[in-house]
C-alpha cells in the first residue's frame, strides 16, 4: 500500500509586537513572496492574505514535512525580504497552526481573502483568540498582553 495523506493547515503569525507595519504598498508582494516560499519548501500553497499586522497562510503539507520547520523557514526568509521595505521588520515569535478538512479549503481561502473587511470589526488578537477557541487550543494570556 502507498502513503495517502491530506494535510491542509491554516497558519497565522503576526509582526513583532503586532505593529501595523505591513504597508498596503508592498503587502501583495509580501503575500506573493510568502506563497513562493511555501512552494519553494515543497508544500502546497492554497492562499496567503492578511493585514498590516499579521498574515494567514493556507498550505498543504506532504507526509514527510514538519509544520514548525516550514513556518520557521518561511518566517526567516520573508523577514529578510520585508526588512528591505520596512526596517527593522520582524515577525513575532510563534504561530498558530490549525488543521482543516480538505473540503473546507474554499471556505478558508475566502476567509483569508477577506481579511481587510474582517479586520474592520475584529482585532487580530480577537481573531486569534477565536481561532484558538474554535480549535480547542488553550489560551495563554501572557501572549495577549
Amino acid at each position: 500500500m502507498s502513503t495517502y495523506c491530506s494535510l491542509p493547515v491554516h497558519v497565522v503569525f503576526a509582526t513583532k509586537f503586532r505593529q501595523p507595519i505591513i504597508d498596503i504598498a508592498w503587502r501583495d508582494e509580501l503575500h506573493a513572496y510568502l506563497a513562493g516560499a511555501v512552494i519553494g519548501l515543497g508544500a502546497t500553497d492554497y492562499g496567503v492574505g492578511g493585514t498590516e499586522d499579521h498574515v494567514h497562510i493556507l498550505l498543504g503539507l506532504r507526509p514527510t514535512q514538519n509544520l514548525s520547520k516550514i513556518v520557521q523557514e518561511v518566517k526567516k526568509s520573508s523577514s529578510v525580504w520585508a526588512y528591505r521595505h520596512c526596517p527593522p521588520f520582524a515577525w513575532q515569535i510563534g504561530y498558530g497552526g490549525f488543521g482543516i478538512r480538505y473540503a473546507d479549503i474554499p471556505t478558508v481561502q475566502s476567509y483569508i481573502q477577506r481579511q481587510e473587511e474582517h479586520h474592520r470589526k475584529w482585532s487580530s488578537r480577537d481573531e486569534l483568540r477565536s481561532l484558538l477557541t474554535e480549535f480547542g487550543v488553550p489560551i495563554d494570556e501572557r501572549y495577549f498582553e
